[in-house]
C-alpha cells in the first residue's frame, strides 16, 4: 500500500471528458449550484437507454432497513429560496424572481409525507407520500425531476416512472437525483456529464426519466450524491462510488485528470459503480496503513467530499480537504477513505454524520454534535472535529445541511443558523434572516418534527400533528401556493 494517495497511475479513457476549469470556494464553481450557466443542461440532447438486461431482485429489504429513513405520514413544512431557476445565480433580466424568499416556514400542499430529501447543492426535492410514491419539484433544467421533460416544477409530482415501486430513499446532487426501492434497486435522473448517473456511459447527457443504475451485486441500503457523483452502499457493508473523481472525492485513489493537450485537462469519470476497496490510517508523518475490517454503515457527501461510518463507529472522509472539511487537522484532498483519527476511541465513537457543502457534522456516541470545515464565507474554519457547545445537553433528532445553513430539530425545538447571505431557509422571520450562531426558532417550538432536509437554500421539514397540540399550531402556519 505505499503507493496509497499518490494519485499514480491515471489511464487515459477511450472516451473524452470534459475541460477543467481552477475551482476556488464559495463563489465560485466549487461551492455554487451553478457557475455562469454552465450546469445547464437544457440543450443536450437525450439518448435512449436499456438498462433492462440486469435483473431486478424479486425480494424486498427487510422491514428494518424500509423503515429506516422514513417516518409516520407527516405535514411538510417550506422555507427559504422558492424561485429554483435562480437558485445560486444572480438575477437578471432572464432570470427573475418567481416568488418572494419564505422567511417563515410555510405549510406546503394538503397531502402527507414519509420522507423529505435535497441536498446541499440542490434547488430541487424529492418527497415520499404514505403509499410511498415518489414526487419531486423544483429545478429541472437536466431532467433531474424524472419527469420526463425539463420543465421546473413549483409543487410535487408524482413520477409516472416510478410509480409501481415503493420508494424508501432518495438522494440529491447537483443536477441529477437517485431513488432508492424497497428492493435494494437504485433509479437515476438528470445530468449525466460527468457519469454520476452510473448508466455506463457519458454518451447520454441526460436522463429525463428514472433509469436503472448499471450495477450487480447484494442489494442496496442507502444512496447518497455529491455535486456531480454518488455514492451507494450496499447490504453487505461495501461502499460503491461513480461520477466526477476530481478530487478524490470517490475514494478509489486518483483524481482522474489527464491531459488532452498540452494546456487542457480532462477527467476519466467512472460511469459505473466501483466499489471502493482501500481504507486507511496516516500518522502525523505521513506513515500510511490499511484500516481492515471495515463494513460501512452510512455514507454522506458534500459537494465535493465524502465521510463514512462503519460498523465499528469509525469515521472514514475523503475528497476535497479545503476549510478542514475532512476532519484530518489538514487541507490536503484525500484520495482514499482515511480514518478521522480524532473519533477514534471508545468513549468518542461516532453514530451519525451529514456534509454541507463545505464542512461536515458528525454525533458521537454520547450525542454531543461535532463540526469541521467552515460554515461562514469568513473567519476561522475548523480544521479538525470541534463541539458545538451550544447544542450541549440537546437531544439531537434529525440534521438537515445546506449551503452554509444548519438546521436541527433537537427535543421540541427547531435550532439554527446560518452567515448572511441567507435566503429565509432558517424561518427565523422578516427582520433576523441570519445567525451566526444557534439560535432556537420560537414559532415551531413543539410543532413535532419528525424529519428534516435542507437544499441549497431552502429546509423542508415534516411535522407530526397526530397530538391536537401539535395540529393547533400548524393550522395556524401561513400557507405556500405557488
Amino acid at each position: 500500500m505505499s503507493d496509497v494517495g499518490n494519485g499514480k497511475g491515471v489511464k487515459r479513457p477511450s472516451s473524452g471528458g470534459t475541460p477543467v476549469s481552477k475551482k476556488n470556494d464559495f463563489g465560485s464553481s466549487d461551492e455554487s449550484i451553478d457557475s455562469d450557466g454552465s450546469n445547464d443542461c437544457s440543450t443536450l440532447e437525450d439518448k435512449e437507454i436499456d438498462t433492462n438486461d440486469i435483473a431486478e431482485p424479486l425480494i424486498k429489504l427487510p422491514e428494518e432497513v424500509c423503515k429506516r429513513y422514513t417516518t409516520d405520514s407527516s405535514v411538510l413544512m417550506i422555507a427559504g429560496h422558492v424561485s429554483w431557476e435562480l437558485t445560486g445565480k444572480r438575477e437578471t433580466k432572464t432570470l427573475i424572481k418567481t416568488h418572494p424568499n419564505l422567511n417563515v416556514f410555510h405549510r406546503f400542499t394538503d397531502q402527507k409525507y414519509r420522507l423529505v430529501v435535497s441536498g446541499c447543492t440542490s434547488a430541487h426535492s424529492v418527497v415520499v407520500n404514505e403509499e410511498g410514491k415518489a414526487m419531486t419539484f423544483g429545478r429541472n433544467n437536466c431532467g433531474q425531476l424524472g419527469q420526463d421533460d425539463i420543465v421546473t416544477k413549483d409543487v410535487p409530482t408524482e413520477v409516472a416512472g416510478l410509480k409501481e415501486m415503493t420508494i424508501i430513499f432518495a438522494s440529491t446532487g447537483r443536477n441529477h437525483t437517485l431513488f432508492l426501492t424497497d428492493s435494494g434497486v437504485v433509479y437515476a435522473c438528470g445530468d449525466n456529464r460527468n457519469g454520476q448517473c452510473g448508466i455506463g456511459t457519458i454518451q447520454i447527457k441526460q436522463l429525463t426519466t428514472p433509469t436503472k443504475i448499471r450495477y450487480r451485486g447484494p442489494p442496496i441500503v442507502k444512496v447518497a450524491c455529491g455535486g456531480d457523483f454518488s455514492m451507494i452502499l450496499d447490504a453487505e457493508g461495501g461502499l460503491h462510488s461513480f461520477g466526477l473523481p476530481e478530487n478524490g472525492q470517490l475514494g478509489h485513489n486518483t483524481d482522474g485528470k489527464y491531459l488532452v493537450t498540452s494546456n487542457r485537462l480532462s477527467y476519466n469519470f467512472e460511469t459505473s459503480p466501483k466499489r471502493i476497496i482501500a481504507y486507511i490510517e496516516k500518522s502525523k508523518d505521513g506513515h500510511v496503513t490499511t484500516v481492515d475490517d471495515v463494513q460501512i454503515t452510512d455514507v454522506a457527501c458534500g459537494i465535493n467530499h465524502t465521510v463514512a461510518l462503519d460498523s465499528k463507529k469509525r469515521a472514514f472522509s475523503w475528497g476535497f480537504g479545503g476549510f478542514g472539511r475532512l476532519g484530518h487537522a489538514e487541507q490536503k484532498d484525500e484520495l482514499v477513505p482515511r480514518l478521522i483519527k480524532y473519533f477514534d476511541s471508545q468513549s468518542r465513537g461516532v453514530r451519525s454524520i451529514y456534509c454541507g457543502a463545505s464542512y461536515s457534522l458528525a454525533i458521537n456516541d454520547l450525542g454531543a454534535l461535532f463540526l469541521f470545515g467552515q460554515t461562514k464565507r469568513t473567519g476561522e474554519a475548523n480544521m479538525y472535529p470541534k463541539p458545538v457547545q451550544d447544542l450541549a445537553g440537546w437531544n439531537i433528532r434529525c440534521v438537515g445541511t445546506g449551503n452554509t445553513s444548519v438546521v436541527i430539530a433537537a427535543d421540541d425545538n427547531l435550532i439554527v443558523w446560518g452567515a448572511s447571505p441567507t435566503y429565509g431557509e432558517l424561518g427565523l422571520g422578516d427582520l433576523t434572516k441570519s445567525s451566526t450562531k444557534p439560535v432556537e426558532v420560537p414559532r415551531m417550538e413543539g410543532t413535532k418534527i419528525s424529519l428534516v432536509s435542507m437544499g441549497y437554500s431552502h429546509t423542508l421539514l415534516l411535522c407530526n400533528d397526530s397530538s391536537e397540540t401539535a395540529k393547533e399550531k400548524l393550522a395556524k402556519m401561513p400557507t405556500f401556493k405557488p
